[in-house]
């Protein structure tokens, strides 16, 4: 069946797109006519790790069509003499599948990209995967993926990935070869679209968007989770993966300034040495939580914050977290992050804030709004602008209209 002769998906929104981000009208027209082939994409992220970008708009391609996600390998140091293998489960009810790769260790990087190339092209032929959509979310992958013919190349740059810790060096090279490859450029926020229209000639910003209906629970009467239910209030909250993004400095002086106020950090640590955080009685690390469980977690606070640091790492980060945290109804403050700034900080949306002690006087203002209805009005008819069906029908659009162009060579 054509995708396009699927029925759309169901949406609570009502209100035109952004004006940076494509129609939908490309791919509600059934003129167009050609079903999307297989998807494969080729990512730096577990997809059972955290749920972001990529399980947002793939689980939506997944209900109509084969996608296939393929991770980073499994290098098992121990066994430096095991057999090479594919392991694969599958998600999203069967309708997608995560492939990743099980090598012996003591691997050169040469050679491991190598047998990987060899187990990737075995894996297509057992699955019959020929006419299919590349879809990049890391650009390392072309080494073992470069071989492969897809019908179509789509880089979706969700990050600047060379600017975070421990980044390949061969990265910007890599992504330069994968603009060359791709039809179509995608962009998790402005401030990449900004740097990357300069270098592919059909990029597209598509924005972090969100899932209103999941965290508009977090307006209702929620069991509070057992590890916060006995944190005291005010509770000043975020949820994120803590890594080298997140300003440390900055948590252990407003926790040093305010022992007033519980701060609820949730998330896994990554990256970075856990001995390294702040430690204060009023900071509570609940580690790692499941997706469907943030609601609950966001109907106890009373603030949530964007604590991120001013570095390389979060030069062009386009926060997810931000419609969600205010999907959620709770008042938000963020250090000056461009993509925050432009716009929820330019429409009254969001306080910000760029050192302690601004921020805690922003916490403090936010306390007071939690009530403000006037405020609750504006930021919901911002997100009724915004929706992750709306970003997934508009790559959709852009392409069908290149595979439009293909079919028609």
């Amino acid at each position: 069946m054509s995708l396009l002769d699927a029925p759309a998906l169901a949406s609570d929104d009502t209100a035109a797109t952004s004006t940076t981000t494509p129609t939908t009208a490309a791919a509600t027209d059934s003129s167009i006519g050609n079903s999307l082939p297989d998807l494969v994409c080729f990512a730096h992220l577990h997809w059972d790790f955290v749920w972001q970008r990529p399980q947002h708009l793939l689980s939506r391609f997944a209900k109509h069509t084969r996608v296939f996600y393929v991770e980073e390998p499994c290098t098992h140091f121990d066994d430096l003499q095991m057999k090479p293998w594919m392991e694969v489960k599958e998600r999203e009810a069967g309708k997608l599948k995560v492939v990743v790769a099980h090598l012996p260790g003591g691997l050169s990087e040469a050679a491991a990209d190598k047998i990987q190339s060899e187990l990737l092209t075995n894996y297509f032929k057992q699955e019959n995967i020929h006419d299919f959509v590349a879809w990049y979310y890391s650009p390392m992958f072309l080494a073992k993926s470069r071989h492969l013919k897809p019908f179509l190349t789509i880089y979706d740059c969700m990050d600047e990935l060379a600017n975070f810790k421990g980044a390949h060096p061969e990265l910007r090279s890599r992504e330069q070869e994968l603009f060359k490859q791709a039809q179509l450029v995608f962009t998790g926020g402005q401030s990449l679209y900004e740097a990357k229209t300069k270098q592919h000639h059909s990029a597209h910003a598509f924005p972090s968007s969100i899932d209103k209906a999941h965290f508009g629970q977090a307006r209702t009467n929620l069991t509070e989770p057992a590890d916060q239910k006995d944190i005291a209030h005010p509770r000043v909250g975020f949820f994120g993966v803590v890594d080298e993004r997140l300003d440390i400095e900055l948590l252990g002086q407003l926790a040093t300034a305010h022992p007033e106020w519980q701060f609820v950090i949730i998330g896994p640590v990554v990256k970075i040495d856990p001995a390294s955080l702040p430690q204060s009685k009023n900071i509570h690390y609940l580690g790692g939580k499941d997706y469907k469980e943030l609601p609950t977690y966001l109907h106890g606070w009373d603030v949530a914050t964007l604590l991120f640091a001013d570095n390389e790492s979060t030069k062009f980060i386009s926060p997810t977290k931000t419609p969600e945290y205010l999907a959620a109804g709770k008042p938000v403050v963020s250090t000056p992050i461009r993509d925050v700034v432009r716009p929820y900080g330019e429409l009254g949306l969001v306080h910000i804030a760029a050192d302690a002690d601004a921020f805690g006087k922003a916490i403090s203002l936010a306390l007071d709004e939690a009530d403000d209805a006037a405020w609750l009005q504006r930021v919901d008819a911002y997100l009724a602008t915004i929706s992750w069906d709306q970003t997934w029908q508009g790559m959709v659009g852009l392409m069908q209209a290149e595979l439009q162009k293909v079919a028609a060579r």
